[in-house]
């Protein structure tokens, strides 16, 4: 399949370098936000989720409402939506969408966050409830007829659900995470795994992994799970003024987190989950990874989130994203720190750049036969 692209969903103007103090929804700035992906020809925008912030499903109707081809990933951990219903929201959505609909699962990574909104199970028992729930989607959305479950955290008799996905069987599904079962439930179960960005070496072992996963499971060869690695590019016209750029951002990444204004407290304990564990460990190893991995923002943010910064001019983020891809990663996502100038750049100067590198590849190996 092509390489495909995703952005975030931002709601409003408040960015990590100029954060607005409880900010509302601004349904005027996500429509030109959600505009701008879908001129630029982004393939998908994940709307996210927190126990604080807004709903990913109603926000996703809104996009869906308001573009052509974007693709929206909705972001659930199943503590907060019992399967049945969620079978239901995602289908009607995709109904809605005309067949854009996308979801991404969050087992949940942190248990103070769990906590907040009543969800007590640890890790483990997280993950081996996320397995439960998607396989209750995927029957959901499969079965013509009513259906009976009895599983250790789900439970019900003859449920029967008259929305059906627009293909008829399926909604593609996403799982993320860089710990053994997050490996084996993705591996087994997803459409879609997702990697934060780290370095070749790194993503490559993950990606071996999930696709050993994938294939202890009886998968076949093209069947596994399609590969989404998260970067944070910062660009400009030469490499000068890109790094230049870096640094003012990392200058505002850690005023805002001194001052409180940060996504992230300035003495906020170690993060719970295995993925920024890994992030922080490997920013130990030096500032610059590869090409242009760029490793001071993970530090500064407290690995928060997908971190990771590319650094360099439009051709260096370019060959860098290309690196990737050759490591079997085909969906990549980036988004920025001044969201929706990101993101117009990116779509201008970086997008094209590399569907027409990948074009000229794929010409290049069909005039070679």
């Amino acid at each position: 399949m092509p390489t495909e692209f995703i952005s975030l969903t931002f709601p409003n103007a408040s960015t990590e370098l100029n954060p607005l103090p409880n900010p509302a929804i601004d349904p005027d700035y996500l429509t030109r936000y959600a505009r701008n992906l879908d001129d630029y020809e982004y393939n998908y925008t994940l709307v996210p989720y927190d126990s604080s912030y807004f709903d990913p499903f109603t926000t996703g109707a809104t996009i869906a409402a308001v573009t052509k081809n974007l693709k929206i990933i909705i972001a659930l951990r199943p503590n907060t939506l019992y399967p049945t219903v969620a079978a239901k929201a995602l289908a009607t959505l995709d109904q809605l969408s005309r067949g854009r609909a996308v979801v991404h699962f969050i087992a949940g990574g942190s248990d103070v966050e769990q906590a907040r909104e009543g969800d007590f199970l640890n890790k483990e028992e997280r993950y081996a409830r996320l397995e439960e729930y998607i396989k209750i989607l995927k029957r959901a959305w499969q079965s013509a007829d009513p259906f009976d479950w009895d599983g250790k955290y789900y439970q019900f008799k003859q449920f029967s659900n008259r929305v059906r996905p627009v293909n008829g069987t399926s909604i593609p599904i996403s799982v993320g995470g860089s710990s053994d079962e997050a490996y084996r439930i993705g591996g087994s179960l997803a459409d879609i795994f997702g990697l934060w960005g780290e370095p070749l070496k790194e993503t490559k072992q993950q990606i071996d992994r999930i696709y050993a996963e994938a294939d202890k499971a009886g998968r076949a060869a093209g069947d596994r799970p399609r590969i989404w690695v998260t970067f944070r590019p910062i660009v400009a016209e030469t490499e000068e003024l890109a790094w230049a750029k870096a640094h003012r951002t990392l200058d505002a990444l850690k005023g805002n987190r001194a001052e409180g204004k940060g996504r992230v407290p300035a003495g906020a304990p170690p993060p719970q989950n295995v993925g920024s564990q890994r992030l922080l460990e490997i920013a130990k190893r030096g500032e610059v990874q590869d090409r242009a991995l760029w490793y001071p923002t993970v530090t500064a943010t407290n690995a928060r989130g997908a971190s990771t910064a590319l650094v360099g001019s439009f051709q260096t983020i370019v060959d860098s994203l290309l690196d990737y891809v050759d490591l079997g990663a085909e969906l990549i996502s980036i988004r920025g720190y001044d969201n929706l100038n990101d993101a117009i750049d990116y779509g201008r100067y970086v997008i094209p750049k590399v569907r027409e590198a990948l074009k000229e590849r794929e010409s290049r190996t069909n005039g070679a036969h």
